[in-house]
């Protein structure tokens, strides 16, 4: 079976899959549960991202001091390749950590590196939790690389020995993460799946966080934002080719409920800028890696939901020590009503309410 949507139906079924419709999550726990993952950028120009995220579900009851409880004491969520996630995905990505590292270099440098990696590994048996600086350098062999992590030995070690789920970040302070060793972090009695399963299971749990997706898309190196055969068959008017959609997620068509949205860069609703155009007809980028002179939106512009569409950029900065929320801009993609203009500055006063800050910059509506 086919099904074929209007773009408006994909809309929504998107962006009420992403949580962002009027009917908003209970909990943390439930949201990254139905989200799969949620990205750790600690970039704070105005937020780091897993709060802008999490609020942006959640709305005022979240506090960031929440998630800590959660992923450092009561370890309901964990970190893994850059992402937080429910501890009870864990059995679905054991399967994945079998086969890190991929590149054959890594596990090449692993290999010539097994004496460092048994000292590292008993360091942290007799003295874990410990930064990368707290654990000596003995490396036999050098990790090579053009970028920052060059001659990194201890932390490239660690990074690695994570995503082999031999090593746990424990927890995040301002010196930056903590890494233990995973039987110490990781409960120990969850169920073994199979590669197969656990393939098959990530790929669903994906779909229903999508609502809609491409069965396959350009590859990415923890997180894949494409879905393989799961769910049903698609068409959505004005693209091409074909989708795959989660059944259930058709119900939320004629249900929807709309609401204004102000979102992470990385949030996952705008990551896969393809889908995002085809879907949305909404071009963004994120440039706080560009130059200043070049940026078209600003360094750390946020992209603005209302209802089923993207309307607009907002560029604006939490400047704590004024206790501000400084807004450059309202880039309008194309000029607001009324309503949409009251919508927009309604979220930008809540967004600055709940970070503790007054609002400077913003013109009356």
């Amino acid at each position: 079976m086919t099904h074929r949507l209007t773009r408006e139906q994909a809309r929504r079924v998107a962006v009420s899959a992403q949580l962002l419709s009027a009917d908003r999550p209970a909990g943390i726990v439930e949201t990254i549960d139905a989200l799969t993952v949620v990205n750790i950028e600690p970039t704070a120009a105005i937020a780091p991202s897993a709060d802008l995220i999490l609020w942006s579900r959640l709305g005022w009851p979240y506090q960031p001091a929440d998630l800590v409880r959660l992923v450092e004491e009561d370890r309901a969520v964990f970190e893994w390749g850059g992402f937080y996630r429910t501890m009870a995905d864990l059995p679905l990505l054991r399967p994945e950590m079998a086969t890190r590292p991929h590149s054959r270099e890594a596990r090449e440098w692993l290999q010539a590196n097994d004496v460092f990696r048994r000292e590292v590994m008993a360091k942290l048996r007799a003295k874990g939790p410990l930064r990368p600086v707290d654990i000596p350098d003995t490396a036999q062999v050098s990790w090579r690389s053009s970028g920052w992590t060059n001659n990194r030995n201890t932390l490239q070690l660690l990074e690695m020995l994570v995503l082999r789920g031999d090593v746990a970040i424990s927890s995040r302070d301002s010196g930056g993460r903590l890494f233990d060793l995973a039987e110490r972090v990781y409960p120990q009695d969850q169920p073994v799946l199979s590669a197969e399963a656990a393939a098959q299971e990530r790929a669903e749990r994906r779909l229903t966080s999508y609502g809609v997706a491409r069965a396959k898309s350009l590859a990415q190196p923890i997180e894949p934002v494409d879905v393989g055969e799961v769910g049903e068959e698609a068409t959505i008017d004005d693209t091409a080719g074909r989708w795959r959609i989660d059944p259930d997620a058709l119900a939320t068509v004629d249900d929807f409920r709309p609401r204004t949205a102000l979102l992470s860069p990385f949030d996952r609703l705008v990551f896969d800028r393809k889908r995002l155009e085809e879907i949305f007809g909404y071009e963004y980028l994120l440039e706080m890696y560009k130059p200043a002179a070049k940026r078209r939106w600003g360094y750390f512009a946020l992209p603005i939901l209302h209802g089923d569409r993207f309307v607009g950029k907002l560029d604006a900065k939490a400047d704590r020590r004024a206790g501000v929320l400084r807004v450059f801009a309202v880039h309008e993609d194309s000029p607001f009503d009324p309503e949409t203009t009251d919508a927009v500055h309604r979220e930008i006063h809540d967004l600055a309410h709940w970070l503790g800050l007054d609002v400077q910059g913003l013109p009356d509506a």
